[in-house]
């Protein structure tokens, strides 16, 4: 699915391009995803356009998603191990990484023997035309406001206004429902599912972790999300963080490691010293680079995955 994504784009813009993968907008065809699944969660209010795709730094993302689906990439059987991850692409709620925070980081867990799920979850809505996307998304954004106190917090930020996500709660929710009720067909554990997010995604992930009374989720793990403190809830999963110290959202704030920390329940935090924001499985140079290596051995030591040095 992923090639074919990326042999359409280098026909829609020089392959030369492409290789750089700069920060341009390009129009991208929709692809055909004939393995996505529809979640049935309706649409999205005050939607008027459809969905359309981009591409962006080599990656095709997509936009207006007022359909929601989920995307199996299954292990092969002689490597499953049972556990299944739900991926949840960023985008800010206003487009969707499926290439560098989807797909790609899928079949990486299926080559580890993890049934992985791309949640293509609902999106607000964005201008219909791509000129205009364009020019939202170069618009001058003004940094949040800095707490002026003189006081150890006075490097923090003010916390952003609280988004309405239930049509993305819906969606998380209905795609845990889906691999429950089809676990069997899927070679799922139900004991093991877990959810893994990018930015946004992130958000998605702890936002479910800490608001939904369906999901019984065996652990998280929040890629490059918000770091502020939560209030965590007693039947928490194990948490695998992991953001950089040149990321936007980290700021210097460790607020959600410590919540969960004070919670008694098990976390791990990778800190790396580079790797900026959206840099999914990893970009050139970057200590970032390792962190899926190091969530693969983590679920081995926590015993959601056997020991590859076992037996």
């Amino acid at each position: 699915m992923l090639a074919a994504v990326l042999t359409a784009a280098i026909y829609l813009v020089p392959f030369t391009e492409l290789l750089a993968q700069d920060g341009t907008i390009y129009p991208l065809d929709t692809p055909e995803e004939p393995n996505a699944i529809p979640l049935g969660t309706g649409g999205v209010e005050n939607q008027p356009s459809p969905e359309t795709w981009f591409l962006q730094w080599g990656d095709p993302m997509a936009r207006n998603i007022s359909t929601a689906t989920l995307t199996p990439f299954l292990p092969d059987p002689e490597k499953a191990n049972g556990t299944a991850v739900i991926v949840a692409p960023g985008g800010g709620f206003s487009w969707l990484s499926m290439g560098n925070e989807g797909w790609e980081v899928a079949e990486a867990l299926a080559a580890q023997g993890i049934a992985a799920f791309v949640l293509k979850y609902r999106l607000n809505p964005t201008a219909e035309s791509l000129e205009d996307f364009s020019a939202w998304m170069n618009r001058p954004r003004t940094p949040a406001p800095v707490n002026s106190s003189n006081t150890a917090e006075s490097t923090t930020r003010s916390a952003p206004p609280q988004r309405n996500l239930s049509n993305q709660l819906e969606d998380a929710e209905a795609a845990y429902d889906m691999i429950v009720s089809r676990a069997k067909e899927w070679g799922v554990n139900t004991d093991r599912i877990g959810m893994i997010g990018f930015s946004a995604g992130a958000g998605l992930t702890m936002h479910s972790t800490l608001n939904s009374e369906k999901m019984k989720l065996a652990f998280i793990g929040p890629i490059y999300g918000g770091m502020g403190a939560v209030d965590v809830p007693k039947d928490a999963p194990p948490m695998f963080n992991v953001i950089a110290t040149d990321d936007f959202l980290f700021l210097g704030q460790t607020g959600i490691i410590e919540s969960w920390y004070n919670a008694g329940i098990p976390v791990e935090f990778h800190l790396y010293q580079n790797g900026g924001h959206g840099f999914g499985l990893g970009n050139p140079d970057r200590t970032s680079n390792r962190w899926f290596d190091a969530f693969i051995y983590w679920l081995e030591v926590n015993k959601f995955i056997p020991s590859k040095s076992a037996g």
